[in-house]
């Protein structure tokens, strides 16, 4: 058994020559081929298909089967094999999405929650989830959301306001759930160095802060992102807190969680 790969979503944006799997020929090009056998293994696991099953439903030799497999494998498919004369291929459903099927109104619903709140943690995350669903819809449907798109417009400030990105850095420390060093400028200009155990990202009227557990100073603590001069990420892990537990150590706040 190959090792496990990390936990991935295929792009399911099917090309113009994508048909049932039963209907496959020879003159099928092979990322045809290659997307048909990602769909066919998802819709037989956990039970495994032999090369020579695959070889027959798509009308090529098997030993083209095993070059598509192990090109998927390479490109970080979890397919895996079992040897002998009851083995064949599967994949793990757990680690990949089906085909995501977005309307042009809902991708372009989400292109404009992003272009309203363009500067914050996880933004280029967020870039990159709107291209990945770009590339999962199917072509009829992108050139609809993108008439669509053609037809929003997001007005601007004549002078915007300044905004500070959230360093990568502390994107990690919050995902990784590690103690943050940080070199902190104080509202009275004093530079500290702090511990800090980052609990949440809350945005408020000055910009984003970083909320959590002052080592330094035993307590809760919210810093304003754009305050924090240096930043690295500590292998100590960070204990677990809850923001329920820290909001009543930090007066006059009321705070939301976005919805998923």
């Amino acid at each position: 058994m190959p090792a496990r790969c990390p936990r991935i979503g295929l792009a399911h944006r099917r090309p113009a020559e994508f048909v049932g799997a039963g209907s496959y020929g020879r003159n099928v090009n092979r990322t045809g081929r290659l997307y048909a056998l990602v769909e066919e293994l998802r819709a037989c696991a956990p039970r495994r298909r032999s090369a020579r099953e695959l070889a027959s439903l798509y009308e090529v030799s098997a030993r083209t089967i095993e070059r598509d497999i192990g090109a998927l494998q390479e490109a970080r498919v979890p397919i895996y094999a079992d040897a002998g004369r009851t083995g064949g291929y599967t994949l793990d459903k757990s680690m990949t999405l089906p085909p995501l099927n977005f309307s042009p109104a809902e991708a372009v619903a989400l292109a404009v929650a992003l272009g309203q709140v363009n500067v914050g943690p996880f933004e280029g995350a967020a870039r990159s989830a709107v291209r990945k669903i770009v590339a999962a819809m199917s072509e009829p449907n992108v050139i609809a959301a993108r008439d669509l798109a053609g037809r929003v417009r997001l007005l601007e400030p004549v002078v915007a306001p300044q905004s500070v990105p959230v360093p990568s850095v502390i994107e990690q420390a919050i995902v990784a759930r590690r103690v943050l060093w940080i070199c902190y400028l104080d509202r009275g200009g004093n530079l500290t160095e702090r511990d800090v155990e980052p609990i949440v990202f809350m945005a408020g009227p000055s910009g984003w802060y970083l909320v959590g557990w002052c080592r330094v100073r035993d307590a809760a603590r919210c810093f304003r992102v754009d305050r924090i001069q240096q930043a690295e990420v500590s292998g100590v892990t960070s204990p677990p807190r809850t923001f329920e537990e820290i909001a009543p150590c930090i007066p006059d706040l009321v705070a939301r969680t976005p919805v998923l």
